[in-house]
């Protein structure tokens, strides 16, 4: 047994059960537990605000499949990361909060409030060390918790209880480590009769697939099925020639042409919300099935026809050893004709389009098709929320699925840059692209400066249409009366330049020559793009689906952003 304060215990905990890097914003309330985790091994990155640190080590842990930890103070510091801590949990992030908290029973403090209930409300998992005596015990509880089941876990620290001596194990703590579960034998059966029968076969792969990507592989290729993800899933299949890019508001009308003509589509770690199935438009005639492996997400959004709760792994790869034995392989939805149509309507930059011409701007469309040819394909590209999300998610092609992070679970806008520091910092060989509005770069700014002092090469578009662009587009055909919404043309890359990042003003093709000089350099900052572009409706805004027998899905703009 070894004597130490419970402030190093819980450090020294975390960093025995795997934490691979702790992100915060350091205050009276978190300062001893964060020198402690530092002092175990912990790699720390101080951001300027918490909303910045949450999102930072949330997109760490997406990227990396590795836990993540936030610290935070009690109270402000909580409260500022709620939103951080919102949009993680809703994406089932398995990272970890350490907030101090106020003394027990000090209900006059300043820092007071309900902090496990307002965790509660945004959807994360409460827990608290309760005692000295059980500070060890409580925090590999709390973390084991966010790794097995997958959730955002915020652990409460009073203040006072840091600071006790306690007797500690010498031993080192138990890593948690996700179970996998199999199927039911019938509900396997039955998929493999489905998969068995089916003319047009498509899978779907979610994030809750990542690990599952050569199970899928061959179980498309003895089913002679197409392969596509969601946008959470992105990347997965890229180096497979018949799969298209992603399923949902982000596939090019090509590629949902091919989806919405299937006859089966069986989702893997998936959940088929209405943007991944087009507000249902993309499962209208397939007979649907869901492979997961919580029960409580098989059709939360919409009603499958086949539940099959188990590791996506474990059951692709069992209904692949089953149809792979048949003696006839299946042409299935892989002929000619659909290899062609494949080839063509997989990805957003090869579509044909008339590029708009305004004076002093550039088409975004246009902008985002020549970076990508400029940026090496090595990358994460992280786009942000608002009107302009579809050109870095459906314009900038992505080498894996580690390739993209998309930090919208809770369709909050100004998360775009943190989720960028967060995913440089977990890959730091690759670029990290961020596709941002200037409503969003501008929102959150603060977080430049980390990516300056962190000396991250960091790529950050800032599609700069002086506005709210999805405000103006939504409410546009009613009213001229938008000044609300509209701001005065702002020199971003000068601000830039002042806080130590490089920045290029870009208003058309020939203004890229700095870009090319930073991607030749030494790439030791960060680049900031504002890009001056052309106003109008994104096509991820105006795209409506029209199935043959149904009427325009005119409701669709609404609901798309």
């Amino acid at each position: 047994m070894t004597t130490m304060l419970v402030s190093q215990a819980i450090g020294q905990t975390l960093a025995g059960m795997g934490v691979a890097h702790v992100f915060g914003v350091v205050g009276s309330g978190n300062f001893q537990i964060t020198n402690a985790m530092i002092a175990a091994g912990v790699p720390f990155t101080a951001a300027r605000h918490e909303m910045g640190a949450t999102v930072m080590a949330d997109a760490y842990t997406r990227t990396t499949g590795r836990v993540a930890a936030v610290s935070l103070h009690q109270g402000g510091g909580l409260s500022n990361a709620l939103t951080g801590i919102a949009e993680a949990a809703k994406c089932h992030s398995p990272i970890i909060v350490i907030t101090g908290d106020t003394a027990v029973g000090d209900l006059n403090s300043n820092f007071n409030i309900d902090q496990d209930g307002a965790v509660a409300a945004m959807g994360a998992t409460p827990a608290r060390v309760h005692t000295p005596q059980t500070a060890v015990a409580d925090t590999t509880r709390a973390l084991t918790r966010a790794v097995i089941e997958r959730e955002t876990v915020v652990l409460s620290v009073p203040a006072d209880i840091q600071d006790y001596l306690i007797e500690v194990d010498a031993r080192p703590p138990v890593t948690p480590r996700p179970q996998r579960t199999a199927p039911a034998a019938e509900q396997l059966a039955e998929l493999v009769r489905l998969l068995g029968e089916a003319d047009r076969p498509v899978l779907v792969a979610g994030r809750g697939a990542w690990h599952a990507k050569a199970e899928l592989v061959r179980l498309s290729a003895a089913t002679g099925a197409l392969l596509v993800t969601s946008a959470g899933g992105r990347g997965l299949f890229a180096d497979q020639d018949w799969a298209l890019d992603v399923m949902g508001g982000f596939s090019t009308e090509g590629a949902a042409d091919l989806i919405a003509a299937a006859d089966v589509i069986v989702g893997f770690g998936v959940s088929f919300n209405k943007w991944t199935a087009r507000d249902g438009a993309l499962l209208r005639t397939a007979t649907v099935a869901q492979v997961d492996d919580r029960p409580a997400a098989i059709g939360r959004h919409r009603d499958v026809d086949l539940a099959v709760i188990g590791d996506t792994a474990i059951v692709a790869g069992r209904v692949a050893d089953a149809l792979a034995a048949r003696t006839a392989s299946p042409v299935g939805y892989r002929t000619p004709d659909v290899r062609e149509r494949v080839r063509e309507a997989r990805y957003w930059r090869d579509q044909a389009f008339e590029p708009l011409r305004e004076n002093g701007c550039i088409d975004p469309r246009e902008l985002t098709n020549r970076l990508d040819d400029l940026l090496p394909i090595e990358r994460v590209v992280i786009p942000d929320g608002g009107n302009v999300n579809c050109y870095p998610a459906g314009h900038l092609r992505v080498p894996d699925e580690r390739g993209f992070c998309f930090p919208l679970g809770f369709q909050a806008v100004g998360m775009g840059l943190a989720a960028g520091i967060g995913a440089a910092i977990a890959q730091p060989d690759r670029v990290a692209v961020v596709g941002t509005g200037d409503g969003s770069f501008m929102m959150s700014l603060a977080e430049l400066d980390t990516a300056v002092r962190c000396g991250l090469g960091l790529v950050v578009i800032v599609y700069n249409d002086s506005a709210y662009g999805a405000e103006i587009n939504l409410f546009q055909p009613y009213t001229d009366d938008l000044d609300i919404v509209r701001f005065p043309d702002t020199d971003i890359a000068r601000v830039a330049r002042g806080i130590g990042a490089d920045g290029a003003t870009v208003r058309g093709l020939d203004d890229l020559g700095p870009v090319v000089e930073w991607i030749d350099g030494p790439r030791t900052r960060p680049l900031v793009i504002d890009a001056k572009v052309a106003t109008f409706p994104s096509w991820l805004m105006a795209q409506r689906y029209v199935h043959a027998d149904d009427a325009p899905q005119d409701d669709l703009v609404g609901e798309i952003l």
